[in-house]
């Protein structure tokens, strides 16, 4: 039975904690936040204790995982310090900010002999795991092109709701870092090489409280030449479903996070649709999906069998320095 700790009771928190709830590995001992009502409320419905400063559940509770669930500039903070005391982490989504703090808490994770997972929860989609395993069995053949579209709702209300979102220094950008960054990891998954090239451009278009992207665009190449273009923006009138398509050489995909449709030059067609294991998430929002107890579940397994687990610190390096690149190359005046 492993002991777990959640750090951060906000939005994503309910992820989390509902997927431990039901994994039978594991027993949620301890939950933190700064905001003492949040962590309580959580303390309460979980039977469990609450704590209001991350080092104290981490050093009292004597836990064996800590998911990290708060704001992006903590992440490579709180990762640093759990895996120094010999607690292995899976933090959200994005690792860090910065590249540099990224690489030495995957190299910290590999002295301390721990196990270090990023939530890249849409990996484990159905529909993404059709796409994959076509790519990965030939049968499409070589990706030669791939697009990304997202167009979602995200006002100036929303950032006024966040003491963080909307900041560089805290969220460290806007629409790619934050919304588009899973539909991004998806395609570069998909295409599965190193990028030779990025161009990019970001900007802030229909915000007035906040300074990061609301806007971002851009082409990626690749070392088997393939490339990748990308559209992204939060200015629409509600979130529309992402869309993915790769141009291959045997076929073509068109998939949602939800759904995936493959048409191979033979005309066979494979489809699949995401179900929700049956699991409700309170107050879980729709575009997250329903896969995190997905990626926990091979976590724990990881941690208790002692081996790599499929979305790793080092795996995420992937996605964490192609983020990088399109803000280095995108929006230099805000670096």
């Amino acid at each position: 039975m492993l002991k777990v700790g959640i750090i951060g009771c906000g939005n994503i928190f309910t992820m989390h904690s509902t997927s431990v709830e039901h994994l039978s590995c594991a027993k949620l001992v301890g939950v933190c936040d700064i905001k003492k009502e949040r962590a309580d409320r959580a303390a309460a419905k979980y039977n469990c204790t609450a704590y209001y400063d991350y080092k104290d559940l981490i050093k009292k509770e004597l836990i064996d995982v800590v998911h990290i669930c708060v704001p992006h500039y903590l992440h490579p903070v709180i990762t640093r310090y759990a895996l120094e005391q010999g607690v292995n982490v899976l933090c959200e989504k994005p690792m860090a900010i910065k590249m540099e703090d990224a690489l030495y808490n995957v190299a910290l994770a590999e002295r301390q002999n721990l196990k270090y997972g990023v939530i890249f929860q849409c990996r484990f989609n159905d529909s993404a795991k059709l796409v994959k395993q076509t790519l990965e069995s030939g049968n499409l053949g070589k990706i030669i092109s791939a697009r990304v579209v997202l167009t979602w709702c995200k006002p100036d209300s929303y950032y006024s709701l966040s003491d963080w979102k909307g900041t560089w220094d805290k969220e460290g950008g806007g629409v790619i870092i934050d919304q588009a960054i899973h539909s991004l990891d998806l395609a570069n998954w998909f295409i599965d090489d190193e990028f030779v090239s990025v161009q990019s451009h970001l900007s802030n278009r229909g915000h007035k409280i906040m300074e990061v992207d609301d806007t971002g665009e851009g082409f990626i190449r690749y070392k088997n030449g393939a490339t990748l273009s990308f559209w992204a923006m939060n200015n629409y009138g509600c979130d529309e479903p992402i869309e993915i398509r790769l141009y291959c050489e045997k076929g073509k995909v068109v998939m949602t996070y939800d759904d995936a449709t493959i048409t191979l030059d033979s005309g066979k067609v494979l489809t699949a649709k995401t179900t929700s294991d049956g699991i409700e998430y309170e107050d879980g929002k729709d575009y997250w999906g329903f896969q995190h107890i997905r990626e926990i579940a091979d976590f724990y397994d990881a941690v208790l069998k002692d081996r790599e687990p499929k979305i790793s610190g080092k795996e995420a390096l992937k996605i964490q320095k192609l983020i990088c690149e399109i803000y280095k190359n995108g929006f230099k005046e805000a670096n």
